[in-house]
């Protein structure tokens, strides 16, 4: 089963490949789409779109920064940064052979020769890109798996939240239901004492006081919203159960989920009830936190 997933998260990955120590970091926050952005040493600039993709593939929303660091010989060269150089760093392994002129002992296809003016150059093996990025993309899936599983640490604890906080809704509903009849009743309690209290002696038309209860009834009947409330209720239990990217499909039903309520409210005319929509809409604004940061 897919489980649910949080936005926010942190996934790290240490591995040493080709002779190069590489480590990779996710960070990622909510957001409202997928934003991925990379930030890697210079030498590595080839490797961006290709990390992307990967990302991509185990990321459906939210902020994700990725930051690589690649060491070699004791040195690590982070975001932005070019390969380490300097004089000590080039002549590290090399020998002298005849005046100006060294030669690498470690890299054979390295050349280093005299120049004008005393100057030398160097020549550095070309590397094979495509080498470097698959083994830089491991590094990168071991940093997903870390990263998505925290991410889905986090997704069971709010998983298990709201569900708890829909069926605390579930269960407010059916308050509402359960009253409802009653103001109904009420009503026309109320509605016949007053007749009584104005007219005094004079015959009272029952079928007239059916008719305004009727009509009152009519106005404050909840039954549509009600149902509507519990099917959209039936649907996120199922959504969260079902796992998977359900971040945008749950705002939207948060959404009909509390036009439902305000509906409700506004049908309210008992105090105890109305009080019950309050706690109801209570709970929905505290899922929809939650759903804020979900993928």
């Amino acid at each position: 089963m897919t489980l649910i997933k949080s936005m926010t998260g942190y996934g790290r990955a240490v591995k040493t490949l080709l002779g190069r120590e590489f480590t990779v970091e996710l960070r990622a926050v909510n957001n409202r789409y997928l934003d991925c952005t990379v930030k890697l040493p210079r030498s590595l600039t080839f490797a961006e779109e290709g990390v992307k993709q990967r990302v991509k593939a185990a990321v459906a929303r939210g902020k994700v920064d990725v930051l690589i660091f690649c060491g070699r010989g004791g040195r690590r060269t982070g975001p932005g940064q070019p390969e380490p150089s300097g004089v000590g760093g080039i002549f590290a392994g090399h020998e002298r052979h005849g005046p100006g002129v060294w030669r690498s002992q470690r890299h054979q296809r390295s050349r280093v020769g005299p120049a004008s003016g005393g100057f030398f150059w160097l020549e550095k093996p070309k590397e094979d890109e495509d080498e470097l990025l698959s083994a830089l993309l491991q590094v990168v899936d071991e940093a997903l798996a870390a990263f998505n599983a925290m991410r889905a640490a986090e997704g069971a604890a709010m998983e298990a939240d709201l569900q708890s906080r829909g069926q605390t809704i579930l269960n407010l509903v059916a308050q509402v239901e359960a009253g409802s009849p009653q103001t109904v009743a009420d009503y026309r309690a109320r509605l016949e004492a007053k007749m009584q209290e104005v007219l005094e002696r004079t015959a009272i038309d029952e079928s007239r006081i059916l008719q305004e209860a009727a009509m009152f009834a009519d106005k404050v009947a909840v039954d549509e919203e009600t149902v509507r409330l519990r099917s959209h209720l039936s649907q996120m239990q199922a959504m969260l159960s079902g796992g998977g990217a359900i971040g945008r499909k749950l705002d939207f039903l948060l959404q009909e989920m509390n036009r439902e309520a305000n509906t409700i409210g506004s049908k309210c005319t008992d105090l105890a009830l109305a009080r019950v929509v309050v706690e109801i809409k209570a709970e929905l604004e505290k899922i929809r936190e939650q759903a804020q940061n979900i993928e």
